[in-house]
Formats: structure tokens, sequence, C-alpha cells
């Protein structure tokens, strides 16, 4: 690996982790807000709204995820307030997958700390290349193919 594609590896996952950590999308979700159901709710919103999150704060993390992303990630869900699904984009190279799922796992769990917590990253053809399941105990991330 030469030296510019090493910078340009560096330079990529240093600005998703400092967004990643730096900014918070949403504030803290209380578990009352994610075990109830809403009837009401669900049917006054369109289905487009309800494809990144299965809750409003789940929406806006994921419209956030893809808002920072600068065309890393094409498309990105959260479902139950501790699963992130993330389609990347042709952009990611193969060796930088594990540092962005890092980089999202450290800004998932500012959002939702506390909490065990699943990143799923799906290739552009949105077949899954990698899961990152982080124990709040231990306080360590797992991978897996």
């Amino acid at each position: 690996m030469n030296l510019s594609q090493y910078l340009r590896r560096f330079v990529v996952v240093l600005v998703l982790v400092l967004t990643l950590v730096t900014t918070t999308a949403c504030g803290a979700v209380s578990q009352d807000n994610r075990t109830s159901y809403q009837p009401e709710a669900a049917r006054s919103l369109k289905y487009g709204e309800l494809a990144r999150g299965d809750s409003p704060s789940g929406q806006e993390f994921g419209n956030w995820v893809v808002a920072t992303s600068k065309g890393l990630i094409k498309d990105a869900y959260v479902r139950d307030n501790n699963k992130l699904g993330v389609v990347i984009s042709s952009q990611v190279k193969p060796d930088e997958v594990k540092s962005l799922a890092q980089a999202l796992v450290q800004g998932f769990h500012r959002s939702a700390p506390n909490r065990d917590l699943t990143v799923l990253v799906y290739a552009p053809d949105k077949q899954r290349i990698l899961t990152a399941n982080y124990d709040s105990s231990s306080r360590k991330v797992e991978y897996s193919s």
C-alpha cells in the first residue's frame, strides 16, 4: 500500500470517528418508548418515514448517519433502538469496512449508552459483510462476517 492510499484510508476513518463521536443525533430513549406499541403514530406516518427507524429517535439517528457519512453510507436503519444496519457505498474499500463499523459502534453507543448494540454492515448489493456486536458490560466489540 503506497503512502497516498494509507493517508486516504486514515483520513476517512478519522473523519468518521470524529463525526460520530463528537455529535449526538438524538437524545436518550427510555425503555417505555421502545416497548410500547403506538398504533395511531404508526398509521399517521408514511412508509418512507419508517424505513430508517422503528421509533422517532431511531428514524432521526438513521437519517443523521446517512447525512453525515459524506456518501460512504447509502442507507441506514435502526431497529429496537439497539440494532443499526448500514448499506455502504462502493467508495468504501474492503479494508476500511471494519474501521467504519467501529466508528459506527462508537457513535451509536453515544446515542444509546448502557445497552448492548449490534451494527450490521451491508455491501452495495445488500449482502451482509460484517456484524459488530458491542457488549456494554465488558465494553468490547466482537466482529463476525
